[in-house]
């Protein structure tokens, strides 16, 4: 597992999501590591400098949680702050779950904790609502989101997923296909040419499927965390979203996390900010505001 490591003081880990690096939390180790924290970035399974097993099946949250014990195990930490976003936020539920007596608390960002539906998978759900064009029924069949994007340049693919700003669910029919999203001729200020060349890099050398993967593992999960239907998390939690995030437009989100649906499942939620004008890769968008958030929750776990 590739690390990045910054600072010395409580220790928090840093979680990524898709099509993410480490790299995306660079401005808040920075940041963080300056007000006296050590700061732990790693490349998930399958991303970047860290091993990528073949078998899709290897990926399934709980290998993802073994991976992280694993690597705060042989870091000698205890106990760990915890801030994640996107695939990241998912697995940062999961670690709380089922692994609270390592986590002091926990800053999450975009993705929602829903509790399990004994009845239907979270892909099944998707289909439901949205049909198979819906891109995380898009993603279940191996090898063929590979195919296409293997149509265009990998910096193109990085551009398209960092710079949209389509609040709408990503519905992507086989025939247009992830290279027929709008391409952004201007990068944002938060981002540059450098950045994008750096993830391009990267998975120009691993390709993208280890982090599809992760998708590909939701119906498993579904099927493994049976015995944790009803669950409830207990740390400490503060929640973060843009409100042009994808995830915030979803139907009956905005009510979920505002009216108690959230907070029923995380009794200990203590804190929401909604971010104005701000999409899904917040933490790149707006790095200082995103590592306040951050600092002054966690400083009072101190």
């Amino acid at each position: 597992m590739h690390i990045a490591s910054i600072g010395t003081g409580p220790e928090i880990l840093f979680l990524h999501g898709f099509p993410d690096l480490w790299y995306s939390w660079r401005h808040q180790l920075l940041s963080l590591s300056s007000l006296g924290y050590r700061c732990i970035a790693p490349d998930l399974r399958g991303y970047g400098d860290t091993d990528a097993p073949k078998n899709c099946r290897e990926y399934t949250v709980f290998h993802i949680l073994g991976d992280l014990v694993g690597l705060i195990d042989s870091l000698g930490i205890d106990k760990v702050f915890l801030v994640g976003h996107d695939w990241g936020a998912m697995v940062a539920w999961y670690l709380c779950l089922l692994r609270p007596d390592r986590i002091k608390a926990l800053v999450n960002m975009s993705v929602v904790f829903h509790p399990r539906n004994p009845h239907k998978s979270f892909v099944q759900i998707s289909r439901d609502l949205f049909g198979d064009d819906y891109y995380i029924c898009r993603f279940q069949e191996p090898g063929e989101v590979e195919e296409d994007f293997a149509q265009i340049d990998t910096a193109r693919i990085i551009r398209k997923f960092l710079t949209s700003r389509n609040p709408k669910p990503p519905c992507i029919p086989k025939e247009v296909g992830f290279r027929g999203l709008p391409d952004n001729p201007n990068l944002p200020s938060w981002l540059s040419e450098k950045d994008i060349n750096y993830y391009a890099g990267k998975f120009n050398q691993t390709g993208f499927t280890g982090g599809l993967n992760y998708y590909r593992c939701l119906d498993l999960n579904w099927e493994l965390m049976a015995a944790w239907t009803g669950l409830q998390i207990k740390v400490p939690v503060k929640f973060i979203v843009g409100d042009l995030d994808i995830t915030y437009n979803m139907p009956g989100a905005q009510d979920y996390i505002s009216k108690g649906g959230l907070k029923k499942y995380v009794p200990f939620l203590q804190e929401v900010a909604i971010m104005e004008g701000v999409a899904h890769f917040l933490n790149q968008e707006k790095p200082e505001e995103v590592s306040s958030h951050i600092y002054d929750f966690i400083k009072k776990f101190n």
